[in-house]
């Protein structure tokens, strides 16, 4: 059956457009084009730049209600085409259908609480009288937005992702260029004519498509773009914060995160929670989990349920209400967790379950025995790829945990509050999730890592403080006399 193949457009200034040529947006689960977008320019991209100059003074003076209201009428809009919505989501990335009815949800309620966290834009008073010489004077700061914004954002949360980026910056009266996925684009690129649907002024919000090679380093390099926020990948953050220049960087660069089951846990609990976070989304997942640490009396038990429940997973159909488990982003992608799994089993690894491929369709694969210096061991797999190891203590647990150069999340699993407590002040990741395995978010919460995993917190409330400026106020008051 012939498939018809949509021309999409990206806003630039206040237009619509093409571009002299083309990117094919390819459905993974079939290999199918199902859509275009423009191949941007370099000089599209200072045109975009320009335009945001204009958007930044629009979005500066736009009363914080007015923020307010476009955020709230864009969520309605969202929640009327949510099916629309998750169709596009589920028919250009990896997700299947029910995955991309909960990102659409999730969306919906980021760009709710980026409304919401407009009107709390709030500073504070200063006692200017603790210093001595300071006596007359009193003070305070606030918050004033920090001016253009480019945004780069991934292809594995192709909606709320953006809305991350699009939510705060709005809320906090900047201007914003996306540069989304190229794999990915057009969920956003449908948000974005949300966004204007519900009324938001032209140039404040801008989404330019194209190939990171050829804009990337025009929006990224730019002396007017005052700060760059980028999800991706570690060697692509690098490569923009040696090129950026003087400039804000909030970046969510992956993790390799590590849940740990100690011998008092709820293991049945842990199993399924440690199952679901390992291969939603075809494990393409930054806090998904990657590493599990089972304490030995528990680690048969543990990993025989592990498996079996892994097994009842069905790969298939995105579109399928039954399919648990769709496509990797490529058959390139699956190819390359196909090659890191062999040099695991080279290295002594063994494969319980999983570990074939076929397209860009992988089997979720649970491996054991793998060497702590290999690349599944070390690196971000992003795949539907999960490590069980028994360990003989807490301290072990928590050691093996640390042997990685990321720091994103980390699950737990106990029933004691001093081997809790412990783990929160050792573990060297950005968030701690107790009774839960490493894959848990909600988009109010600050979210971000250490070490390699990146700079800065996400989560709506925290985005906008990376997205605006403290000014202080300072009166020298005459001195009163009576």
């Amino acid at each position: 059956m012939h498939t018809q193949v949509v021309q999409e457009r990206m806003l630039i200034s206040d237009q619509w457009q093409h571009g002299q040529q083309s990117i094919e947006v390819i459905d993974p689960g079939t290999n199918h084009v199902i859509a275009t977008v423009p191949a941007a320019t370099e000089a599209d991209a200072k045109a975009a730049i320009e335009a945001a100059k204009e958007g930044a003074e629009i979005a500066r003076q736009m009363p914080i209600h007015e923020r307010a209201a476009i955020l709230k009428r864009t969520a309605e809009i969202v929640t009327r085409d949510r099916e629309l919505f998750a169709q596009t989501i589920a028919k250009e990335g990896s997700k299947t259908i029910r995955e991309a009815r909960s990102e659409v949800r999730r969306c919906i309620e980021t760009l709710t609480l980026s409304g919401e966290e407009a009107k709390r834009l709030h500073g504070e008073t200063i006692p200017f009288s603790q210093m001595p010489g300071h006596e007359r004077r009193v003070g305070y700061f606030y918050r004033f937005p920090i001016g253009i914004i480019v945004a780069i954002t991934p292809f594995n949360d192709p909606l709320n992702l953006v809305a991350h980026k699009i939510g705060p910056a709005i809320a906090a009266g900047n201007s914003l260029i996306i540069k989304p996925s190229s794999f990915t684009p057009l969920s956003a690129l449908r948000l974005v004519k949300a966004l204007e649907e519900a009324g938001l002024p032209k140039k404040i919000v801008q989404v330019i498509t194209g190939h990171g090679s050829v804009i990337g380093p025009t929006l990224t390099k730019h002396r007017d773009v005052r700060l760059i926020s980028f999800t991706g990948g570690y060697e692509t953050g690098e490569k923009i914060a040696r090129s950026a220049g003087v400039k804000k960087l909030a970046m969510e660069l992956g993790s390799n995160s590590p849940t740990i089951v100690l011998q008092d846990a709820e293991l049945m609990e842990a199993v399924a929670s440690c199952v679901s976070g390992a291969f939603c989304a075809a494990g393409q997942n930054c806090i998904g989990v990657q590493r599990i640490y089972v304490e030995q009396s528990v680690f048969n038990s543990f990993i025989q349920s592990f498996v079996a429940q892994t097994k009842q997973l069905r790969l298939g159909d995105k579109q399928s209400e039954e399919t648990d488990i769709g496509p990797m982003i490529s058959e390139k992608e699956a190819k390359r967790i196909e090659r890191w799994v062999e040099e695991a089993k080279e290295e002594g690894a063994r494969v319980l379950t999983g570990g074939r491929r076929t397209g860009a369709y992988f089997e979720p694969t649970v491996l054991t025995n793998v060497s702590p210096s290999s690349r599944l061991a070390k690196e971000e797999a992003f795949a539907p790829i999960v490590i069980i190891e028994g360990v003989h203590s807490l301290t072990e647990a928590i050691a093996r945990a640390n042997d990685v150069d990321f720091g994103l999340q980390a699950g737990l699993f106990t029933n004691n509050l001093t081997a809790a407590f412990s783990a929160i002040e050792k573990l060297e990741v950005g968030g701690i999730m107790v009774n839960d395995s490493s894959d848990v978010r909600i988009d109010a919460m600050p979210f971000g890592g250490i070490k390699k995993s990146g700079l800065g917190r996400e989560g709506v409330r925290y985005a906008i403080e990376e997205m605006t400026e403290q000014k202080v106020v300072a009166f020298h008051l005459p001195e009163h006399k009576i």
